[in-house]
């Protein structure tokens, strides 16, 4: 038996002071909503952000050290579309076909965190 209803977040760290770049790529970029931070957390730094029920929390971690290889898998509707703008925005997309049946790319966020976007 499971206990598991689904996932709610995935935590990624970023250095104290870069929330506007951050909020720039995922909320400008990737179009994600912006979410409120209980008063307790938001004192922390960071910034937390959402697209349908998928979120991402960019939590302040010192010393920061970028994650290179963990990262979020996201799924999204329009995998091309998605690279176009992600690469005109200045990020480098990295198309992967190990996967068969699945269109996909990894790129970085900003302070370095790797990410991946993947359309069925």
């Amino acid at each position: 038996m499971s206990f598991i209803a689904g996932l709610h977040h995935v935590q990624v760290s970023c250095p104290a002071g870069s929330e506007d770049t951050l909020r720039a790529f995922y909320a400008g970029v990737l179009g994600m909503q912006e979410l409120a931070k209980p008063p307790a957390l938001a004192a922390r730094g960071g910034a937390w952000f959402r697209a349908g029920t998928c979120e991402i929390h960019c939590g302040v971690e010192e010393p920061f050290v970028p994650a290179r290889k963990a990262h979020p898998g996201i799924a999204v509707t329009d995998v091309d579309a998605l690279a176009e703008r992600v690469g005109a925005a200045g990020a480098e997309v990295r198309w992967d076909d190990n996967l068969p049946g699945v269109r996909r790319f990894h790129t970085d966020d900003p302070v370095g965190n790797r990410l991946e976007f993947q359309q069925a």
